[in-house]
C-alpha cells in the first residue's frame, strides 16, 4: 500500500544509473545488494561533501526492499542528512526507478545509512561546523 512519502522522493537526487542485464538474475530482477551498493555509493558521496573529506559506512540501520528493479528502468537514489554528531552522519537514503517505457516513478528502496568522518589513517574525525554557504 502506497503512502503520501511514496510519492515524491525525500531529498536531493545524488546518484542515477541504469539497472543493466548483468546486475539481474534470471528472473530479470536486478539483485538487491547492487541496490544497496548505490545508496551506499549516495550516502558516502553525500556525507563526504558535509564532512568535507573521507567518509566510511559504519551502520546501515534499516534497509527496506520494497518492489523490484527491473533491467532498463534507472534507479534514481535520493539522500537527505537527518543528523550530524560529533564524528557520524546519519542518512535517510531513498531509492526509486523510472521507467523506460512511462516514465513512471516508483519507490523501490529505503533506508537510514550512518557514515563516519576520517583521516587519511582511517581513525574517526570530528565533523565540522556548517558555514552560512551550506
Amino acid at each position: 500500500m502506497m503512502d503520501e512519502t511514496d510519492v515524491m522522493p525525500r531529498g536531493d537526487l545524488t546518484v542515477r544509473i541504469p539497472a543493466m542485464p548483468a546486475d539481474a538474475n534470471a528472473n530479470g530482477d536486478i539483485f538487491g545488494g547492487w541496490v544497496m551498493s548505490q545508496m551506499d555509493l549516495a550516502a558516502g558521496i553525500r556525507a563526504a561533501e558535509r564532512a568535507r573529506g573521507r567518509v566510511a559506512t559504519i551502520a546501515v540501520n534499516a534497509l527496506t526492499f520494497k518492489r523490484p528493479v527491473k533491467i532498463g528502468d534507472t534507479l534514481c537514489v535520493y539522500s537527505s542528512i537527518e543528523k550530524i554528531g560529533r564524528t557520524s552522519i546519519t542518512l535517510g537514503i531513498e531509492a526509486w526507478t523510472k521507467a523506460r517505457a512511462s516514465n513512471a516513478r516508483t519507490k523501490v528502496t529505503e533506508g537510514t545509512f550512518v557514515m563516519v568522518a576520517i583521516d587519511d589513517n582511517g581513525r574517526p574525525v570530528a565533523i565540522p561546523a556548517e558555514t552560512l554557504a551550506e
